[in-house]
């Protein structure tokens, strides 16, 4: 038999070529802590164990003999089985252990399963580990000199900087992206391209370059072969937040409902979802801030977020929710969900994580905390440094709020 670490990657690789989870594999003769200690090489196997687990996979006890091979591969395949966003952080899991499993693993195969492990990262929402694992995929794109993959590379670590406030370098890499499509000829699929000038379009508002940024945003909208799909919803969501940034809400307003109108719930959830989150943030920034109509988009999204949702989508609806009752006046449930919001506020982007902290500011402000309004002072102050000028109104806004007697 085996000893550990082998016994236990050819456990994880046993289970993997089944499609099966650790959980598949618990039950009440094995724990979900002690299957996962076998796995890891913490523990040695009892034969107990390895007559339970060969049961549980329906395999002779012998195919634990036999050492195991590069298991990337099934990880890799293991991705096509498994789905929900309640696995996301187990297959990250598994692509991390596989990845530094050494071995003569192709580059190809090594570049999918970090591309995979980058989208993981994004989903769990945790942007600085994405980060890495973009930075290694954009390593290997170039130590294999594809330039298709080179390009898919630079998008995708641009958008993950966008999200982490870096506009300048994410702005930078989309126009490499854009002149190696261009250098090389490549027959890249008009979606993508699409996508990459949205990306450039908010980048620029991410800058303050709000005007460039509409610009570039009706443009892509003007060039739509069609008015229906993702595409299209995403193109006139972009469109729509650079209108409410340049404090057009009329305009913001029309191009958001043509964004709704796009996508249906079948067609994908996930993104309609995530357009009904936006037109609430974008409801909620207006002035006046349009109330009910934020409600209702909320409304809609909530048996969304039991199918779909992640742990990211859960935490932003948890914070809409706490900036509706804020406006409400309910103060009460405001400061609630905003606590419980702030549990995953290391998950949201830049603009989000300074509006949470704009809304606590309030709260405490309003139920008399000392040094509240100076700290919302001082994070205005921050804000204007960086150089986003919409967000700063937005953070002062606050600050004048807070000032102002109550009544």
């Amino acid at each position: 038999m085996l000893e550990q670490p082998e016994f236990g990657r050819r456990l994880r690789q046993l289970r993997l070529q089944q499609g099966k989870s650790q959980v598949d594999l618990t039950g009440t003769g094995m724990s979900a802590t002690y299957l996962s200690r076998l796995e890891s090489g913490a523990r040695p196997p009892t034969p107990r164990a390895i007559g339970y687990l060969a049961e549980r996979l329906g395999l002779p006890v012998e195919s634990f003999e036999q050492p195991p091979a590069s298991d990337l591969g099934d990880v890799l395949a293991t991705l096509l089985t498994l789905s929900g966003s309640e696995r996301d952080a187990e297959l990250r899991d598994m692509l991390q252990l596989a990845l530094a499993e050494p071995g003569a693993t192709d580059a190809q195969t090594r570049w999918q399963a970090q591309a995979h492990l980058a989208r993981l990262h994004g989903a769990l929402g945790d942007h600085a580990d994405e980060r890495t694992a973009l930075d290694e995929l954009r390593r290997l794109s170039d130590a294999m000199a594809r330039p298709a993959l080179q390009v898919h590379a630079l998008i995708r670590l641009a958008r993950c900087l966008r999200n982490l406030g870096e506009a300048a370098e994410a702005r930078r890499l989309v126009w490499e992206a854009l002149r190696l499509c261009e250098q090389h000829h490549l027959q890249v699929p008009a979606a993508d391209i699409t996508r990459s000038r949205l990306l450039l379009a908010s980048t620029e508002a991410e800058l303050g370059n709000l005007a460039e940024a509409a610009r570039l945003s009706l443009e892509v909208c003007d060039a739509l072969p069609r008015t229906k799909g993702a595409v299209a919803a995403e193109s006139f969501w972009v469109a729509a937040t650079a209108h409410t940034r340049l404090g057009r809400h009329d305009r913001a307003a029309e191009l958001l409902a043509q964004a709704l109108d796009a996508l249906d719930s079948h067609e994908d959830l996930t993104l309609w979802m995530r357009l009904r989150l936006a037109a609430t943030s974008l409801a909620l920034q207006t002035d006046p801030p349009r109330v009910e109509e934020a409600a209702a988009y909320l409304d809609a999204v909530e048996p969304a977020l039991g199918l779909v949702g992640s742990e990211l989508h859960r935490h932003e609806f948890l914070f809409l929710r706490a900036q509706l009752h804020y406006q409400q006046g309910d103060l009460l449930t405001a400061e609630e969900l905003c606590g419980r919001a702030e549990e995953g506020a290391a998950l949201f982007g830049y603009r989000d994580r300074i509006r949470l902290r704009a809304l606590r500011g309030l709260l405490d402000t309003r139920a008399g905390v000392p040094g509240a309004l100076d700290r919302l002072r001082e994070l205005a102050a921050t804000v204007q440094q960086s150089a986003i000028p919409d967000l700063s109104a937005e953070i002062w806004r606050a600050v004048a709020e807070g000032s102002a007697p109550r009544t």
